[in-house]
C-alpha cells in the first residue's frame, strides 16, 4: 500500500478463468500448523540479466476515479510515479540516502539551512532542462494548501516556501524554521518527485518528469502505458514500455498472472496460500521482500476505552506477536512487539515489554474494564487483515479480552472505517525514514496520525532528535521516541510481513528500494 488508501478502481482486465479454482480458497487452507508445514517460498526474484526491449505488464489494485499523475496529490497514481519522475534524494540499495536529481547536499553548522547541488545535463520529457527553479517549485507545490498534499504536514512546519533560494541554476538552498539533521530523508517520500516549474495545473494529465519513462496514455482508475525515455540522464531503461491494467481484486490479479496476461502484481501482498499456488506454477513465481509491510491494529485514543493509557497497555500486553506471525503469516515475517520502526532501520531498538496476559488483566481491572469486549474491524482490502485480526482475537482472550471480528466492505474501508472506528486493521509500507515515520503517523496533529495520539513529551523528543547533529545521540533520541510509542501510544504493531510479490518467471532485475522497484533496470528474459 502507499500512504494513501485508494478504494474504488474499476477492473478493466478480465482475469484468466482457467486458474480461478486454484485460488478460490482462503488463508485457512494453509492450516495453522506454522511455517514448517508449508513449502518454502522463493527468497527473491530470479537472478540474471534481462534482455533489452519488451513490454512489462503490471496489474494494479483498486484506486479512485479521481486519481492523478501529480506526485504531490493524495490521489496520485502511485504505480506510475517511479517510472515518470525522479526525486532530489532517494533511498539506495543499502537503505541509506542516495543521490538522485541532487548530486550532493550539506547542512550549515546548526542544520538550519541545507544546500543541494543539483545534477547537470538533466532534461524533462518535453526537452526542457531541469534547474533549481523546478526543485524549488516542487517544494512550493507540495506546501500549497490547494494541493492538499499528505507530505505538506511533514514539510510545512520546517519550510517557508517564500524563503527557498536558487542562487544559480544548479543550487537549491532550503532554510528551515528549526534545525533538522534528517531533513534530506524527508525528500525521499513519493510525494516529493520533481515536476517542472509552473506545471501544477497540467502535470496530473501529462506526467512530464525526468524519469526513465515518458507517458503515452493514462486513464484514471483505468489502463495506461509509458514508453522508454531514450534521453534519460542515467541512461535508457532496459524495457521498451510498461503497460498498466486495473484489476479489481487480489484473486483476479493473481489469476491474470497465472494465465500469462500480466507480468507483475503491483501493491499486492499475496496471502500465503495464494503465494504457494503462484510459486508452484510454470508461468509465475514469488519475489519475497523482507519485512516490507508494517501491519497495525490502531486504537483510536480519542474514543473510550482507549482514552485510558492503561487500556492501551493492556491491549498490547494481552497478545503474543509471535503467535500472530505464525498464524497470520505462516512465519513469513517478523514479530513487531508494538514498535513501528522495522528491525532493519539503524535506529531500531529491540527492547519491549513481554507478552503478559496476567498484567493485562490487572491493568484492565484498575481501569474499570475487566472482561473488556471490543469490535475489531477488518476487510478483504488486504488478504492479511482478517488472519491478523483472528490471531489477535485468539491470543488476547487469555487476558479475558473478548474480540469480535467484523468484516467491512473493501470499497469503503478507508472512508468509513479507517480513523473512524475505535479498533481496526491497516498496514503501511516500511520504506520511510524514521523521522518521516514518526512525523507523519505519530506526531500530534498530523492528518495521518491514525490513532489521534497526542503526547507533548513524544513531540519534544522528536524535536530534539531532529536538532541533534551527532549521529549516535540522534539515534538514541529516536530510541526514546520508540519507547514512548510502545508504552503510551495507541498503535499495536503485531508484525512486519515479508511482501510476497507475484511476478512472471520472465521478469529479471526486480529489486525494491524504498517504496518502488527499480524501473530503470527491470526487464524480461526472452523479451
Amino acid at each position: 500500500m502507499s500512504d494513501i488508501h485508494h478504494p474504488g478502481r474499476r477492473s478493466v482486465l478480465t482475469a484468466g478463468l482457467a486458474s480461478a479454482a486454484a485460488l478460490g480458497g482462503s488463508w485457512l487452507l494453509t492450516g495453522c500448523a506454522g511455517a514448517e508445514a508449508a513449502p518454502v517460498l522463493p527468497a527473491a526474484a530470479a537472478k540474471g540479466a534481462p534482455d533489452r526491449g519488451g513490454t512489462l505488464r503490471i496489474a494494479r489494485p483498486p484506486a479512485s476515479d479521481a486519481e492523478t499523475l501529480d506526485p504531490a496529490s493524495s490521489l496520485s497514481a502511485y504505480e506510475y510515479l517511479g517510472a515518470l519522475y525522479n526525486r532530489l534524494v532517494r533511498i539506495g540499495t543499502n537503505g541509506e540516502l542516495a543521490p538522485d536529481l541532487a548530486e550532493s547536499w550539506e547542512p550549515d553548522a546548526k542544520a538550519r539551512t541545507w544546500t543541494f547541488r543539483l545534477r547537470k545535463g538533466v532534461a524533462f520529457h518535453n526537452g526542457r532542462a531541469f534547474t533549481s527553479a523546478d526543485a524549488a517549485y516542487t517544494l512550493r507545490h507540495i506546501l500549497d494548501k490547494a494541493t492538499a498534499s499528505p507530505q505538506a504536514a511533514v514539510l510545512a512546519p520546517l519550510i517557508d516556501p517564500a524563503k527557498l533560494g536558487t542562487p544559480d541554476a544548479h543550487t537549491l538552498v532550503v532554510p528551515l524554521k528549526s534545525p533538522n539533521a534528517e531533513f534530506p530523508s524527508l525528500l525521499t517520500h513519493y510525494n516529493c518527485y520533481v515536476i517542472p516549474d509552473g506545471s501544477a495545473k497540467s502535470v496530473g494529465r501529462t506526467g512530464i518528469g525526468t524519469g526513465p519513462f515518458k507517458l503515452e496514455s493514462f486513464a484514471p482508475a483505468g489502463p495506461g502505458r509509458v514508453t522508454a525515455y531514450a534521453d534519460h540522464w542515467a541512461g535508457r531503461p532496459v524495457l521498451d514500455a510498461i503497460a498498466f491494467y486495473s484489476v479489481a481484486d487480489m484473486s483476479a490479479r493473481s489469476n491474470a498472472l497465472l494465465a500469462g496476461q500480466v507480468d507483475l502484481l503491483s501493491q499486492t501482498n499475496l496471502d500465503f496460500a495464494t503465494a504457494r499456488v503462484v510459486a508452484a506454477s510454470d508461468r509465475a513465481t514469488i519475489a519475497r521482500v523482507k519485512n516490507a509491510q508494517w501491519y497495525v491494529l490502531p486504537m483510536l485514543t480519542t474514543e473510550k476505552p482507549f482514552t485510558d493509557v492503561r487500556v492501551r497497555q493492556a491491549m498490547k500486553l494481552a497478545y503474543d506477536p509471535e503467535h500472530v506471525v505464525q498464524v497470520a503469516l505462516q512465519g513469513a515475517g517478523t514479530a513487531g512487539w508494538d514498535n513501528p520502526v522495522p528491525p532493519s532501520d539503524p535506529a531500531y531498538i529491540s527492547a519491549h515489554p513481554k507478552h503478559d496476559p496476567e498484567q493485562a488483566k490487572y491493568l484492565l481491572k484498575q481501569a474499570g474494564h475487566e472482561g473488556l469486549a471490543m469490535d475489531l474491524y477488518t476487510s478483504s482490502y488486504d488478504p492479511l487483515f482478517t488472519p491478523m485480526a483472528l490471531a489477535y482475537q485468539d491470543s488476547a482472550k487469555r487476558a479475558g479480552i473478548r474480540i469480535k471480528v467484523k468484516t467491512a466492505s473493501a470499497d469503503s474501508y478507508y472512508t468509513q472505517i479507517w480513523m473512524k472506528k475505535p479498533l481496526m486493521a491497516t498496514y503501511w509500507f516500511t520504506g520511510r525514514p524514521v523521522d518521516q515515520l514518526f512525523t507523519q503517523i505519530f506526531r500530534s496533529g498530523s492528518s495521518y496520525n491514525e490513532t489521534a495520539w497526542s503526547d507533548k513529551g513524544f513531540d519534544a523528543v522528536l524535536d530534539r532528535a531532529r536538532a541533534e547533529l551527532d549521529d549516535t545521540k540522534r539515534r538514541e533520541l529516536y530510541g526514546e521516541a520508540q519507547t514512548l510509542v510502545i508504552e503510551k501510544g495507541g498503535a499495536m504493531t503485531p508484525m512486519f510481513a515479508d511482501r510476497l510479490v507475484g511476478i512472471s518467471r520472465k521478469v529479471r532485475g526486480y529489486a525494491e528500494h524504498g517504496f518502488e522497484f527499480d524501473y530503470l533496470g527491470i526487464g524480461l528474459k526472452g523479451a
